[in-house]
């Protein structure tokens, strides 16, 4: 079955067009491939209805709304490289649809080749997993997510765009072994730790690209018990994985420079090294090996445990990653 009709396919083409153009002056979206895929997909069949934060709390803004004025910013917003909240409950937000740029720059790094496997942790709105879809042909892409609203929207979005993704509802820290093997596993949301049952869903040299503290680790798969990799360069920021538990919330360090506190590159060397160095440890590490950016940092799974390091995995600055649950294993 095709696309259904819809009525802001003219204005979302030339608003779609725009934001791809946007996106590829930063330099992704150099391979045709994708640049097709972000040109085709309709993001904003994907986001029927999303919140904006403002002063008062969230305020919803929606393809159906009355007001002609409301309905295009909606259509606007939907083709911002923004991040939109699609899920809030209680005031918390549990789902959205990921700033494009980003997903795209994911995506390239993916490295996808045809007729390769995908599974997809986080199944959000369905927009990643249509642009997988486009890409490689909608048998070979698979994504979970623990919520059935989530998987049930994201499947009626996925097929009013005209794709049919295998659309599984489950615990995403432990894949999908019924679809397995996959040459490609992403996830869309930060993990505290990487499930090692990933690794035995996927065929050797297979990568792992999930956010972790707030960088993305891109993972080769070595074998079933082994994969090792460094963080690409820049930040990302996501929903935590729902079913995971989470470290202990980290209360802000007192003591240190306001600088220090306050730069990105050490937010993120304190997160990944929570439970393992005392803050002021941290930053006597960070100002003598000269503010180590992201991609000098990364992460090896193997034998049943798992370390994040700094330059070499053998080397003298290893801690200890996460602390996984035992079901995960």
């Amino acid at each position: 079955m095709g696309p259904q009709q819809d009525v802001f396919a003219e204005d979302g083409a030339r608003a779609r067009q725009a934001l791809v153009t946007e996106i590829a002056r930063t330099g992704v979206l150099s391979d045709p491939a994708w640049r097709a895929a972000f040109e085709d997909v309709p993001r904003h069949l994907f986001v029927p209805y999303y919140f904006v934060a403002g002063t008062g709390g969230y305020e919803r803004l929606w393809r159906e709304d009355p007001d002609p004025a409301r309905r295009e910013r909606w259509l606007r917003g939907a083709y911002r490289d923004i991040p939109l909240a699609t899920r809030v409950r209680d005031g918390q937000l549990i789902s959205s649809s990921s700033q494009p740029s980003l997903m795209a720059e994911m995506l390239d790094a993916l490295d996808v080749r045809d007729g390769q496997r995908v599974l997809e942790i986080g199944a959000g709105t369905g927009y990643n997993a249509a642009l997988l879809c486009h890409r490689l042909g909608e048998e070979r892409v698979t994504t979970v997510d623990l919520d059935p609203e989530i998987t049930e929207s994201a499947r009626a979005h996925c097929a009013a765009a005209g794709y049919r993704p295998a659309v599984h509802t489950g615990d995403g820290a432990r894949g999908c072994p019924e679809r397995a093997p996959f040459d490609r596993i992403i996830a869309t949301c930060t993990l505290p730790s990487v499930p090692p049952v990933w690794l035995r869903q996927c065929s050797r040299g297979a990568l792992i690209l999930a956010p972790l503290s707030t960088g993305l680790i891109l993972l080769r798969v070595r074998d079933a018990d082994h994969a090792e990799g460094r963080f690409l360069p820049g930040p990302a920021y996501f929903v935590a994985l729902r079913g995971a538990t989470p470290p202990a919330p980290r209360s802000r360090p007192s003591g240190l420079p306001r600088r220090a506190a306050q730069n990105d590159l050490f937010a993120f060397l304190l997160e990944l090294t929570a439970g393992s160095l005392d803050p002021h440890e941290a930053l006597s590490l960070w100002q003598r090996e000269r503010r180590p950016r992201r991609e000098r940092y990364g992460v090896t799974v193997s034998g049943g445990r798992q370390w994040a390091w700094l330059d070499d995995p053998e080397g003298p600055y290893v801690w200890p990653l996460g602390t996984l649950q035992p079901d995960w294993r």
